[in-house]
Formats: structure tokens, C-alpha cells, sequence
């Protein structure tokens, strides 16, 4: 698509290509060098005053300034000087009128209503003038002519003007847009290591238990530690090429492989009917930073995230019985888009909503509802309860599984396979 200010020059017309205008009555000031007008003094004083005028108009006009109450009386001075050579001297003087509808252009452009009425009223009485020492002929060109010199003028400095000013707004448009997306990529960058961090950490404490008494067990783990780490650096390179879109199936695995891993019950469910690629991804971060806060934060025992799918709205609720809302973290207010306050904005954009707080007497609940678009299809997503790692321990990413992780009711193939050559091509990019 062409770009509509492309054709449009960049320098406007400035003071310097209208005061050679000034020629225009130059065959006057030749008249009156020669004594032919009578009172050849008072002619050229006339003369000088409303050439003087113009200019003075004509600098004012261009100045950023705009100092438009000396160049609108200057104005009205050239317009007494206007009538009176042309009345006192005859049709050759009117050609006045075309310069003086010039500066009229120029000083009263922006406002349209009073230059609508100036327009006119220059024109008429050029045409009227005119008329009076010559034919009708010559007095409607004279009018047509002093019509058209103002309102081009400024028709043309106000489009310059309005493309400046559209110019300035697109510039300004696309710095806001940079900003947005480092925003966006701190944002993703701040939840996915937060999340992958926990894991990690979570990981390598089970191995240091596990190592003494139960080698296998802490060789599982270190290969979980293995796949996590794979997992990080796609995520992360997608994150900054912003072609990152979360499973929230793959969500949910990770959630119960890292609430198992810390020694937290995970009570894991998810019903209704497919969700938009959309939604999804926005549930999958709720999802990993309702269960990384639970992890870090809150001393639970048991974890319970709950997904209810409607036709028209989702609702997810993640909900633990340990210290309850004082152990959530507020969110930080340096960068906007990290935890809670991230989560709430994103959400927010959608149409949907978050909200946090006290579950009983001890615990903390975070519940998150999201409309579904009616129009919106699950590519290749399937609904149901969350699906787990594949029966020979490879994840639904496509990276080694985690020892001993498995969904509530199995990996459903095609998302496993999606997902493995979506990371694939992630990691050969």
C-alpha cells in the first residue's frame, strides 16, 4: 500500500517565493516614476504604504510565532490603501486587489469563516471597481482572479501545514510503538525467567536430596533440569522475535511437573469446549505466574488449578492452602508488565479481568476470566483435561519429559507433534 504523504514535498513555500509577487505592480510604480497619476506624490506614498504592508503581512504570516494581531492590522491598512488607489486612480490600480487577497490567504488561513467573507468581499468590490472605468468583462476576471489567488494560497499552506502536523503524529506514533514493544519484550522476558528460574531451582534442590539415596531418581531430575533449559532458550528466542504464542496445555504440564517437583499436591482439571490460539496463550501466563508465585511464596501443601470453559467465557482458578494473600508478592512498579500487574493489564486489553485474594481462612486465590471469541478457532488445540508427557517420556514441546510427569488423562498426539516441530524450527532459526 502507498504511502498517501509520499507525493507530498517536504518544504513548504516560504515568505521568499510570495514577495516577488510584488511585480505585479510594478507597472504602477513605473506610472507614477513618471508623473502620469495625479498628485504623483500621494500615488507613490499610497504605493509605498500598501507594498510596505504586504510584506510585513507576508513575513508575519510565516513567522512561528504568528503574531496575527500586527498582521491583521497591517492588513487593514493595506486594505485602506487597496480601496483608496483604486478608486482614486482607477482599473489599473485594482490589480492591488490580487496581492492584497494574497495576504489575506496567508494571514487568515485557519480560520475558514473569516476568510470565507474576506474573500468575497475583496473580490466583489475588485469586480465592482473594475467595472466602474472598464467593461463587465474585464471587472469579472478581476474578481474571479482576486477569488482565486487568496483562497489557493491558502489552501495550499494550510494542506502543508496538516501534513507537517501528520508527519509529526507518525513519528511520535512510531516512538510510542518502540516503546511498547520494549515493554512487551521486557515483560515476556521478565515472566519466562521467572518461571524457568523456579523450575530450575526447584530441580536442582530435588537432585541434592536425591543424590545420596536414590541416584535414578536424581539423574531424572538433572534430564528435567536438561529439558527445561532446551525449553528456556526457544521460548526466549521467540519471545524476541514476538512469535511466542503458549500452550495452555503445555502450561498446565509444566504447573504440575514443577508443584510435584516441589512437594506440592497438584490438583489439575480443565473442561469445556476448544479455545482460541489467543486465549490460550493468555491463559498459559496466568497459569505459569499463578504457579510460580504459589512455588516461591506461599509454604503450600496442596495447589488446585481449575479451568471451566463456557461458549462464550473462560474462567481459571488457582487456588493453595498455604500463608495466604500476605505471602503474594506486589508487583513491581518499575517496569509496567512484571507478575500480578502484568497479568491484570494483559487481560484487561482483552476484555477479561484478574483478581486476587484470600481463599478461607488461610490460602490465596487468583481467578482470571477471558471472553472467547465467537469467530476465534483452537488451531489444532484440543479441549478436555490437560494432557501430559507422551508414554515415552518426551514432552508435549517436543524436549525430553520430565521423569514421572504424566497428564490426567494422557498427550493428546497432534499437539504433541505440533508443538515439537513449532520448537524445532525455533531452535534451526
Amino acid at each position: 500500500m502507498s504511502d498517501p504523504l509520499a507525493n507530498v514535498p517536504n518544504k513548504a513555500p516560504t515568505k521568499w517565493a510570495f514577495l516577488p509577487w510584488l511585480f505585479i505592480i510594478s507597472g504602477n510604480a513605473i506610472d507614477v516614476a513618471k508623473g502620469k497619476p495625479p498628485l504623483p506624490w500621494l500615488a507613490a506614498a499610497g504605493l509605498l504604504v500598501f507594498a510596505a504592508c504586504y510584506a510585513g503581512t507576508i513575513a508575519l504570516g510565516f513567522d512561528e510565532r504568528r503574531h496575527s494581531h500586527l498582521a491583521r492590522a497591517l492588513l487593514i491598512v493595506e486594505t485602506a490603501a487597496a480601496y483608496a488607489l483604486s478608486i482614486g486612480y482607477g482599473s489599473e490600480w485594482t490589480r492591488c486587489f490580487l496581492l492584497l487577497s494574497i495576504s489575506a490567504g496567508i494571514t487568515l488561513r485557519g480560520t475558514e469563516r473569516a476568510l470565507a467573507l474576506t474573500m468575497i468581499i475583496f473580490s466583489g468590490s475588485a469586480g465592482f471597481i473594475t467595472g466602474m472605468f472598464g467593461d463587465g468583462g474585464d471587472a469579472a476576471l478581476m474578481g474571479y482572479g482576486t477569488l482565486l489567488s487568496g483562497v489557493v494560497v491558502a489552501m495550499v499552506l494550510t494542506l502543508f501545514e496538516t501534513v507537517a502536523k501528520l508527519r509529526d503524529t507518525r513519528e511520535e506514533l512510531a516512538r510510542g510503538a518502540v516503546e511498547q514493544e520494549r515493554l512487551r519484550f521486557s515483560r515476556d522476558l521478565h515472566d519466562l525467567l521467572g518461571h524457568t528460574m523456579s523450575v530450575i531451582v526447584v530441580k536442582a534442590e530435588a537432585v541434592r536430596r536425591l543424590a545420596p539415596r536414590d541416584l535414578d531418581a536424581a539423574l531424572g531430575q538433572a534430564a528435567d533440569i536438561e529439558a527445561v533449559g532446551r525449553q528456556a532458550l526457544t521460548e526466549i528466542r521467540e519471545a524476541v522475535s514476538g512469535y511466542r504464542e503458549g500452550s495452555l496445555t503445555t502450561e498446565l504440564d509444566r504447573a504440575r511437573s514443577l508443584l510435584d517437583s516441589s512437594g506440592v499436591d497438584a490438583r489439575i482439571a480443565q473442561s469445556g469446549p476448544p479455545l482460541p490460539p489467543q486465549t490460550e496463550a493468555l491463559l498459559g501466563w496466568v497459569v505459569r505466574e499463578g504457579v510460580t508465585n504459589v512455588v516461591r511464596h506461599s509454604g503450600a501443601t496442596t495447589c488446585t488449578v481449575e479451568v471451566r470453559g463456557e461458549p462464550d467465557r473462560v474462567h481459571l482458578e488457582i487456588t493453595d492452602d498455604g500463608r495466604g494473600p500476605a505471602a503474594a508478592p506486589a508487583a513491581p512498579d518499575a517496569v509496567g508488565g512484571n507478575g500480578l500487574k502484568g497479568l491484570t493489564e494483559r487481560l484487561a486489553a482483552a476484555g477479561g479481568s484478574l483478581t486476587t485474594g484470600s481463599a478461607g481462612r488461610r490460602g490465596f486465590r487468583l481467578v482470571a476470566e477471558l471472553p472467547v471469541d465467537a469467530t476465534g478457532e483452537a488451531d489444532g488445540t484440543t479441549g478436555g483435561t490437560a494432557g501430559g508427557a507422551a508414554a515415552d517420556g518426551t514432552a508435549a514441546d517436543g524436549l525430553p519429559g520430565a521423569a514421572g510427569t504424566r497428564g490426567t488423562t494422557g498427550t493428546t498426539g497432534t499437539t504433541a507433534k505440533m508443538a515439537g516441530e513449532t520448537n524445532k524450527e525455533a531452535r534451526t532459526a
